[in-house]
Parts: structure tokens; C-alpha cells; sequence
């Protein structure tokens, strides 16, 4: 399969998932375009790939974390940044989003592969090279988290 082939057929996938991760469109397109641009740039690597989607799954994941880990170190190194209220909105989605946003971005990483990309925990901890306790550990306090953010979270909870 060529790179051209393979780009068109998996930008859409790939995009969907940045969003899920980063929150916000513009950033998004320049993370599928950064994603794709380093597929093509070690492509002969890539197309030897067992599963060329989920090789490409993790570029983007790992380029969505070591671009957040850059932002916050210079964000750190310049200033303080004041703490977003979270916005009320009455769209399930966007509130979910915005739910998502408050989670450390690694955490948010194994929460968005986990559940909306339905990946298993094995491949979770391979992805983001942790082991698949930590996996299990860190979905667990991520659900809870949103759960408490998002409220009525006896609604969510397999306890009586």
C-alpha cells in the first residue's frame, strides 16, 4: 500500500481520535498533519508494520503526549498559568469534553484508547509503554474523577 493510499483512507480515523485527545479542532488538524508527516517520513518502517493502524494510533499518541509534556514544561518555565472554569454546557458531548480536559494528559491518553477506541488494556500498556496495572489503575481514578466532575455519579457506580 502506498503512503498516499493509506493517508486518505485513515486522515478521518486519525483525526477523530486527536480531537478526542486534544479537545479542540485547529490543534487536532496539526496533529493528524504531524502524525501523517512522520509516517511519511519513516513510511518504509511504517508499511512493515503487522497493523499499520494501530502503528500509526501510536504516533499520534505519542506525539499528542510529547507535545503536552512541551507545552506544559515551557508553559512552567514562563509563567503561572490561572486555572479555566470549567464551562456549563448543556451538550452532553462538550460537557464530556470539556470533563476530558481536566484529566493530566496521559491519563486522558489511556481513558480515550481505553473506552472510545475500545482498545484493550494490553494494548493500552504497550502503546504508552506502562505496565497494565497502571493502566487499570489510572483508567480507575480518571472514571472517577469524571464521574465526581460530571456529577450524580451514583448513576455511574456498580455498587449499591
Amino acid at each position: 500500500m502506498s503512503f498516499e493510499t493509506f493517508a486518505r483512507a485513515s486522515q478521518r480515523r486519525l483525526y477523530r481520535t486527536a480531537y478526542l485527545l486534544c479537545g479542540d479542532a485547529d490543534t487536532a488538524r496539526d496533529l493528524t498533519q504531524t502524525t501523517l508527516a512522520k509516517l511519511f517520513q519513516h513510511w518504509r518502517r511504517a508499511s512493515a508494520a503487522d497493523h499499520l493502524d494501530a502503528y500509526a494510533r501510536t504516533v499520534l499518541t505519542r506525539t499528542y503526549l510529547a507535545e503536552r509534556r512541551r507545552r506544559l514544561r515551557d508553559l512552567l518555565a514562563h509563567s503561572r498559568p490561572d486555572p479555566r472554569p470549567a464551562p456549563d454546557h448543556a451538550d452532553l458531548r462538550l460537557t464530556l469534553l470539556s470533563a476530558l480536559a481536566g484529566l493530566p494528559p496521559r491519563a486522558r491518553a489511556m481513558v480515550v484508547l481505553r473506552y472510545w477506541e475500545d482498545q484493550s488494556v494490553e494494548s493500552v500498556a504497550q502503546l504508552l509503554r506502562c505496565s497494565e496495572s497502571t493502566v487499570k489503575s489510572q483508567c480507575s481514578r480518571s472514571l472517577a474523577k469524571l464521574r465526581a466532575q460530571l456529577g450524580e455519579a451514583h448513576l455511574y457506580s456498580t455498587g449499591s
